[in-house]
């Protein structure tokens, strides 16, 4: 401890040291004192901070030595409030001093967090921009919900006082991932349709077929892969996987899809487990019996339908009661599966050596259905007699030997038997290799048969084996698809796995591998083992109602049959499991308002509503009872989903987006696009229509969600592509300005806040609402006036209250609210700089400065014709709405009325362009437009209005024409008088403003009367013109000072009498001549208009003629109701070319 006085550390004593180290000392003596800034203490005057020591172990005493002590324990395993003293002193004015800077374990819990002494630079920062080390404790101790159930162990304890520590996640790649993918991926299309595609198909397409699905679900999977792997994946699967990728919009349509294929899964197996059942186990179970010979197929819809939705009940009580029991049992039903396909490939062993014992009956070269007789004979021989078999019976219905009432194909053909199970060694291959695609009603015939081609009775064709629906290549895609789906099982657990990032992709692809590999052995087994009319033999009529997989399989028939039906119970137990939860997901988003009810449940999360729902879609697909036209229904859902998550990847790998960073590194673009192509490709060749209706769903969905307008913000990668868009589009936008053709107006609209930050004039952002109908470009600007660093909060707020009136005025577009010390300078830097290179406004719209006439100060008004100015040297356009508050409401409509247009100069075409835009929003459209415009007495007026006429005509623009001669007249004595009182009022503000001390005297007394106004106007400054006027004027009166004021008091006397006697400007005589007579004529013409457009003229170059200007502008527009005022920008905005 040699060092220890040069660290600041000040002993009582040597002895008192010794005592305390060896722990003799009294506790109060044994204190450690700690100088206040620690190096940087004065030595005259140290302020110490006493802080009482307690016996430590070694180890906590390294951070007295100055070693860095960082505590990564639980928040919980903090020390308590009162275990440490609160070393934190004050100077006595509410202001905190610094902690010292050596701290003491006991302390590291309370304040070590904000005072460090490495840290002493971040410190006040410390509370939103934490230590490295307490962000790592979180991540470290971040643990990801299961989507599954953990809602037991997390139920709260009886004294609800604390919950159970919940396990965290242990499952590895092989229970985790590849064991449930296998499960999910076998399902009831192997045991039920595999031979059946392998005989329609021929082995070659049907290896096509399992190629062309199999690549499918591979190269989705490397996508998956890639999303999966991007980050830590929380539970929730696809959907999560999707929706955060793509957005919302995509995120709830795919989810809703998913939800609805994993649905109609549930459905699928229900229906495999019930055709198991009816058909193979128990037969005499069916409720319906064919009543004649044809009604077969009907009778036994019906029994599907009435047992599948016993089962269907059955299945939703037991998920509802005990989740937990069905992910308990999904090893047992895994077993099943792999017990199944062992059997079939030691039945195909076995059949090399000594094929199984399965004849089959053939007249002529057609197959007859083993159930109707025993003895494939047309004769048998009882007693050493001939007598007809039960064959013969069937088909001449008679029971002697007579042939009058005969099938004559049954006469001509004969009756023999062949092996249905000739072996793998039979080279039964090579007859199999070729696809024999029947349509519906055909019958089952071997093709190398002899037979005798003729007619056949049609009320004997119960007796053979029939084709019950029509064939295709694109039907056996869609029907065998949903056996490859499943991939995403892996994915819904990662909340279980205990390193999802390595487990997802690893677990999945060896999943799709060694299922791929089982089908395409199973369908090569398939071709070489059995009898090609017997593959084509769906339900087994031929081989007595047995099961076509099972008479392949070793050591029993049943061993498939039991397994199948009880693997089919299990998968659909999962789906009906998994699905609800994958609504409720959605549902808890809040993505989709109408699907809130289903983010509830049950106390411990179950969600009871959404299975609800699931059984109910799930009873439809029962309904339609056929298995195989509900498997290309999740078809179409699952090829959408698994679409959407090669989308997903490629948008993401193409965007190179800054999160994108896939620890899984074996993943293309091209490979996403590819898996994409094939998903659309499947989607139409196994069902066009259903593919319509799928991506109808789909794209309702979203266009739900992009109404409702989902305010999610979750990096996605739509958002990155709009970007990306955007930016495309405005470096082509740069290339050149917009033709003529293109010009519309892109407004930046200049708003006014009030003090409380609310919109002074609303009806503003109405009219832009009213002008653009959605279209092109608007901004809406406004200026607060201040220092930013201190106002910044107020500018965020006022940003906020403008987006809401935006959104309640329906103005599509953007806001930007700029801070500066002048409101003036403010205005002028939001019309250079708003916009980006391309999207940037050509139209200003600035509101009327109200009152300007009634302030003497005089920022109101030059405000306004500053911003005038500004508009004018950028080449924009401006538009002034006066009497805006008197303008129509977006909920107002006019069903008559005109708009009129006073076209006095052109102005590149503006006047005419703006009443046609106005009249595209319902609230113009049935105004009539009216266009007038002035002729001197030197102007050919008749011709002018043909002119125009034709003008109009050719702009394609529908609109009364008149001129309105005005003569040349004496100027009258009214215009004289009004310019008289105009120039007496400038010079009488302007002597106002003379001199200093004439305006301290009227502030000194403005504030002695207790009447301050701050008289506030459209963009007034609030800066003095001249010097700050101090609150108290003391006047010390010297000889000086009273003759110096005896002299202002003269030369104020004489201003006044100046006044009086003022001459009129000849030039300001001639102007307000012209807007007098101007605003007799349009008042005349136009005072019952909705709304009146005319030029408005420039400010004077000179501007020194400022307030006159403003004089001109109010004498023009007096007595009109609504006037816009409208400035070209310097360029033509309209054009009679097409």
């Amino acid at each position: 401890m040699g060092g220890v006085e040069e660290r600041g550390f000040l002993r009582g004593s040597d002895r008192t040291g010794q005592e305390c180290a060896a722990g003799s000392a009294p506790r109060p003596a044994c204190l450690t004192a700690v100088p206040r800034g620690a190096l940087s203490a004065p030595p005259a005057m140290p302020h110490f901070t006493v802080v009482p020591v307690e016996d430590k172990p070694r180890a906590e005493y390294d951070s007295v030595e100055g070693l860095s002590w960082v505590d990564y324990r639980e928040p919980a395993a903090a020390p308590a409030p009162g275990d440490s003293y609160d070393t934190v002193s004050s100077d006595g004015h509410g202001n905190h001093k610094e902690n010292s800077p050596f701290l003491n374990s006991s302390e590291a819990g309370k304040g070590g967090d904000y005072y460090d002494r490495n840290l002493a630079l971040f410190e006040e920062e410390l509370d939103i921009r934490p230590k490295v080390s307490s962000l790592l404790g979180k991540l470290v101790n971040y643990t990801n919900l299961t989507q599954g159930v953990k809602e037991h162990e997390e139920a709260e304890s009886t004294d609800g006082s604390k919950k159970k520590v919940s396990k965290s996640p242990s499952m590895g790649t092989l229970m985790g991932v590849y064991l449930p993918c296998m499960q999910n991926i076998f399902g009831v299309i192997l045991f039920l349709r595999l031979t059946w595609m392998v005989g329609m198909a021929g082995v070659l397409q049907s290896f096509l077929i399992v190629l062309l699905c199999c690549c499918c679900t591979m190269l989705t999977t490397i996508s998956m892969s890639a999303i999966a792997t991007n980050g830590v994946v929380p539970a929730g699967g696809s959907y999560f996987m999707i929706s955060r990728s793509l957005g919302p919009e995509f995120g709830g349509a795919v989810g809703l899809c998913f939800y609805l294929g994993t649905t109609f899964a549930g459905a699928m197996y229900i229906l495999g487990a019930i055709e198991i059942l009816l058909t193979y186990i128990v037969p005499q179970a069916a409720i319906f019996h064919p009543s004649g010979a044809h009604d077969a197929s009907s009778a036994m819809l019906n029994n599907m339908r009435v047992y599948g939705t016993v089962f269907l009940i059955l299945m939703a009580v037991v998920v509802f009661v005990g989740v937990k029991y069905v992910n308990k049992f999904a090893s047992l039903f895994l077993a099943c599966v792999v017990i199944s396909i062992l059997s079939i490939y030691a039945g195909a062993i076995k059949s090399i050596f000594d094929p199984p014992e399965f004849p089959i009956c053939m007249l002529g070269n057609r197959t007859l259905s083993r159930d109707h007789f025993d003895v494939c004979a047309k004769t048998v021989v009882k007693d050493n007699i001939t007598v007809a078999s039960k064959l013969w019976e069937l088909f001449c219905h008679s029971t002697n030997l007579t042939t009058e009432h005969c099938d004559e194909y049954f006469l001509m053909n004969n009756v023999s038997e062949i092996a249905g199970i000739p072996g793998a060694a039979s080279g039964i291959l090579i007859d199999n290799l070729w696809s024999n695609y029947l349509e519906k009603g055909e019958i089952l015939e071997r093709a190398h048969q002899p037979s005798v081609d003729v007619a056949s009775q049609k009320n004997n064709l119960h007796l053979y084996v029939l084709s019950d629906i029509s064939t295709s290549f694109m039907v056996l895609v869609g029907i065998f698809f949903p056996s490859v789906t499943g991939i995403m099982a892996g994915s819904n657990r990662s909340g279980d796995l205990k390193d999802a990032q390595k487990s997802i992709p690893v677990g999945t692809i060896l999943a799709i591998v060694t299922t791929s590999l089982v089908y395409f052995s199973c369908v090569l087994l398939f071709g070489a083992c059995i009898e090609g009319v017997v593959l084509r033999d769906k339900y087994g009529d031929a081989v007595n109602k047995n099961l076509v997989v099972g008479t392949l399989s070793w050591p029993s028939p049943w061993v498939i049959v039991i397994g199948s039906f009880f693997s089919t119970c299990g998968a659909g137990l999962q789906s009906l499991t998994g699905a609800p939860r994958l609504l409720q997901a959605i549902a808890k988003d809040n993505i989709i308002p109408f699907l809130w009810i289903f983010g509830h449940g049950k106390a411990n999360g179950e969600p009871t509503w959404a299975l609800l729902l699931t059984a109910l879609i799930a009873e439809l697909g029962i309904l339609i009872a056929s298995l195989d036209m509900v498997a290309p229904i999740l078809s179409m859902f699952f090829l959408m989903c698994y679409l959407f998550v090669n989308l997903a990847c490629a948008v993401q790998t193409l965007l190179r987006t800054p999160n994108w960073r896939p620890r899984f590194k074996y993943y293309h673009w091209a490979l996403s696009f590819l898996g994409m192509s094939i998903c659309l490709a499947l989607m139409f060749i196994s069902s066009w229509y259903y593919a319509l209706v799928a991506m109808l769903i789909a794209g309702m969905i979203y266009k739900y969600i992009e109404y409702q307008g989902a305010e999610k913000e979750w990096g996605d990668g739509i958002r990155g592509l709009s970007l990306s868009a955007a930016r495309y589009a405005l470096l082509r936008l740069e290339e050149g300005p917009p033709h003529t053709k293109n010009w519309r107006p892109q407004l930046l609209v200049l708003l006014k806040l009030d003090e409380d930050l609310h919109v002074k004039y609303p009806r503003l952002l109405t009219f832009a609402s009213q002008l653009k109908a959605g279209k092109g470009l608007t901004i809406i600007g406004s200026v607060i006036q201040g220092n930013f660093l201190e106002t910044y909060g107020e500018a965020q707020a006022a940003e906020q209250t403008i987006k809401n009136m935006m959104e309640i005025e329906k103005v599509k577009g953007f806001c930007q609210v700029v801070v500066a010390n002048k409101v003036r300078e403010g205005i002028a830097h939001l019309i250079q700089s708003c916009g980006l290179g391309g999207m940037k406004h050509n139209t200003v719209v600035l509101g009327w400065p109200y009152g300007w006439r009634q302030s003497e100060d005089p920022r109101s008004w030059k405000t306004f014709i500053g911003t005038v100015r500004c508009t004018t040297a950028a080449h924009l356009a401006l538009l002034v709405p006066k009497n805006v508050s008197f303008y129509p409401s977006n909920h107002e409509r006019y069903n008559e009325g005109n708009i009129d247009v006073w076209w006095i100069v052109h102005d590149g075409g503006m006047l005419m362009l703006l009443p046609f835009l106005l009249k595209q929003h319902k609230v113009w459209r049935k105004c009539k437009m009216r266009i007038f415009t002035v002729a001197q007495m030197d102007d050919n007026s008749i011709q002018m209005k043909k002119d125009l006429a034709t003008f109009l005509y050719q702009l394609r623009i529908e609109a009364e024409v008149e001129v309105v001669e005005m003569h040349n007249s004496d100027i009258s004595a009214y215009t004289y008088e009004r310019t008289l009182m105009m120039e007496q009022r400038s010079q009488m503000l302007r002597q106002m403003r003379l001199t200093k001390t004439e305006r301290e005297r009227e502030a000194q007394l403005v504030k002695d009367r207790h009447s301050i106004a701050r008289l506030e106007s459209l963009y007034s400054d609030e800066e003095d013109e001249g010097d700050p006027v101090p609150e108290n004027i003391q006047m010390t009166w010297t000889k000086e000072k009273c003759e110096a004021e005896k002299r202002n008091r003269g030369s104020a006397v004489g201003s006044f009498r100046d006044l009086i006697s003022i001459k009129p400007n000849q030039s300001n005589v001639r102007r307000m001549h012209t807007a007098v007579k101007l605003n007799e004529v349009i008042v005349n013409r136009s005072h019952d208009a909705r709304l009146v457009l005319l030029n408005m003229p420039g400010p004077p170059k000179n501007t020194d003629g400022d307030e006159n200007y403003m004089e001109f502008l109010e004498v023009l527009t007096e007595g009109l109701e609504r006037v816009l005022l409208v400035r070209g920008g310097g360029r033509e905005v309209i054009t009679i070319y097409s």
